[in-house]
Order: structure tokens, then sequence, then C-alpha cells
């Protein structure tokens, strides 16, 4: 059996290392496993209280992904039959998840994400908090829960929620995916280099100039990724940016509801918004009253909340919401034809939407209480 995660270190000219993380399942597109997470995590804490580590480069293997998304084939097998109540491989998973994308936001050293080809899902919780977030001209980002039945979690609650206004709105009701260019203008990215230019980008880190002290080293690795030659044309034109006027005024109203049905109404033969308007037009209903949720209270959370949020979230999409339902149509029987619990965004109740924000432990039982602490 292959190693999930691969490590190695890479010398620099004063004597230091750079540790190198490779998500090791180019098939699945690299999609996030328990057992990657199970090695990442406590490779994370060695290299954070190694002093010969100076930066750490995460990737994923082949050309296609750097992180396509979750396992959840795997939650499906485990709450398939038993989606009433906490499954505990479900509830482990997205603990140790967000466990994990919590610490690469928190992370002491620069962490440079090479976010090369496919950046969905799990891929974004990972990328999201790093220091040096790498885009490439076929790197496409992407939050596309409302097809699942889940919504956009991996900390989607805070920083979708601190995006140009509407857009955070946007991305989590359309699965819209981003480019190079637009993940820039987002502030989703940091830089944006050539595919061809991974072994320069390291080749510049290795000759920077490290120190011992954290903030140091992340400006020293922002000047050496600073020195790799960049030219525009490798990269595709913006695809969001130009129609971000329009995409604001539609993603405003009072309610979810309001904002559906005016964005769904809205005629238009630009592809970026009428292929949102059919993912939303075919997307799970609840999803879409989850993410008008989120991002109503998520710029007022602070990072541990938001990931406090999302685990009480995601597992009661798994016990009592469309997430087994809209994996099974999707990745399962492939059949495209979720039977989502209700026919529009309109049926979704206020009794409804209060049980997915409802904690399913006990008061001081919340697997992710003490997040935080310590740091």
């Amino acid at each position: 059996m292959q190693d999930a995660v691969l490590f190695s270190t890479k010398d620099t000219a004063d004597g230091h290392k750079i540790g190198i993380a490779t998500l090791n399942s180019e098939r699945s597109l690299n999609a996030l496993s328990l057992a990657m997470i199970d090695a990442l995590e406590p490779q994370l804490e060695a290299w954070a209280n190694d002093d010969s580590i100076v930066c750490v480069w995460l990737e994923g293997a082949g050309e296609k992904a750097f992180c396509a998304g979750g396992d959840i084939v795997a939650m499906y097998k485990a709450a398939k039959d038993l989606p009433k109540e906490p499954v505990a491989e479900v509830v482990d998973f997205f603990t140790r998840e967000y466990r994990l994308d919590y610490r690469i936001h928190t992370y002491p050293k620069p962490l440079v994400v090479w976010g090369d080809g496919f950046v969905m899902g799990g891929g974004m919780g990972l990328m999201n908090g790093a220091s040096h977030r790498i885009v490439t001209e076929r790197s496409r980002l992407a939050m596309p829960e409302i097809s699942i039945g889940l919504y956009p979690d991996v900390g989607g609650t805070y920083f979708l929620s601190r995006l140009p206004e509407g857009m955070g709105l946007f991305l989590g009701l359309t699965a819209a995916q981003v480019n190079a260019a637009d993940a820039l203008w987002l502030g989703m990215a940091d830089l944006a280099l050539a595919s061809d230019q991974r072994d320069n980008a390291l080749a510049a880190l290795a000759e920077a100039s490290w120190s011992v002290n954290a903030n140091s080293n992340k400006q020293a690795a922002s000047r050496a990724l600073a020195t790799v030659s960049v030219d525009d044309n490798d990269l595709p034109p913006a695809q969001l940016k130009p129609h971000y006027g329009v995409i604001q005024k539609l993603m405003q109203g009072t309610s979810i509801e309001a904002v559906a049905k005016q964005f769904l109404a809205f005629e238009t033969e630009d592809k970026a918004i009428s292929r949102g308007q059919q993912t939303l037009a075919q997307g799970c209903p609840l999803t879409a009253h989850i993410v008008w949720q989120q991002l109503q209270h998520g710029p007022d959370l602070s990072l541990e909340e938001a990931f406090q949020l999302e685990l009480t979230l995601s597992v009661n999409c798994a016990m009592k919401g469309d997430f087994i339902e809209g994996v099974r149509a999707l990745l399962i029987d492939k059949d495209k034809s979720p039977q989502w619990q209700h026919r529009s965004i309109d049926a979704v109740t206020e009794d409804d939407l209060d049980a997915m924000f409802t904690a399913p432990w006990g008061e001081g039982e919340h697997p992710l209480n003490t997040l935080g602490e310590g740091n």
C-alpha cells in the first residue's frame, strides 16, 4: 500500500531545510482522506518544532489536482444506514479535518501551498490557511458542496464571508470555478506562476536568507517567491471579475428566497453566470439556506467559532440533511438525480434550518470546544 502523503526535505543554501509534503493519491485527484490527515498533522507538528526546518511546501501528486475535495465516499459508506444519529466515523473525519485546517491557519512557519490544478472543497481548506498560496494557469478553485447536499465548510464560513461583497454567496450557491486571475483578485491566492515553475519556486526558496524568526522567514519566503519570473500571458483572463458589478447586484436581497429568485430570473449569455444558475436550480435547497445563514454570521465569528459551527453543520448534514443522498446521486449510483428533502428553496422552513444549526452534543461536549487553546 502506498503512503497517503510523501515527505521529504530540500536543503537550503544557508544550511536549513524546507519540508515538502505531497498528497499521494493521483488517481482520486488527491482527495483528502483520513489517512492523509493522520499523516500530515503529526509531520507538520514535528516540522514546526524542528529548528532546522524553516519553511513547509505542500503540494499534490500529478498534474491534475492539488486536492479536489474530501473522501466523501468513505463517509457515505459509514453513514448511509445510520442517518439519524452522529456516526462516529463522520464526526471523527470532520473533527480531524477541521483541526488540521485550523493548524495550517495558525502555523508558525511559512507554509507554501502549490495550488496547481483542481483545488476544491477539502483542498480549499488546506490551501486557504497557508501563508503563501500559489495558483497556476491550470488552477480551478471551487466550493461545489451545493451539488452534494453539504455546504462550503473547511473554514468557508470564515473566508467566504470576507471576500468582496456578494462573491462568497455567489461561489457558495453556484460552485463557480475560480481561475488564477480571479483567485488573485478575490484574495484567495497570493501569487500566480506558470505550472512549469514549480522547481524554480522551490529553488528560489532554497536560496533565501532564513533566520530563527518566524515572521522574518515569512517575509523571506515572500521575497524569494517574488523573484520567480511571471508572464501574465501564461495566465488565463479573469472570468468573474469582469461581471462583478452584475454578480454583486444579483446577490443582494433580504432573504435567500429573494436572492435565488432574482438570480435565476436573470437573463444572460455569460457562461460564468448561466452555469451558476443551472447549478443552483439543481442544487440542494437546504444547502442554499445554510450558505445564506453562514455568510450572514461569518463576519462576526472568530476562526475557532467558524470551525465549531461547521462541525455542527457537517454532522447534521450527514445525520438528517441531504448529504448522504447527494453523494449517492453524484458518486455512488451516478444517476445525477438527487431526491432532495425539499422541492425548492421556498419549501425549507425555519424549523428545518434550526435543526441543522443545533449541536447534536450536550453542553461542553462539542469535539472542537478546545480549538485554539494553547495557541
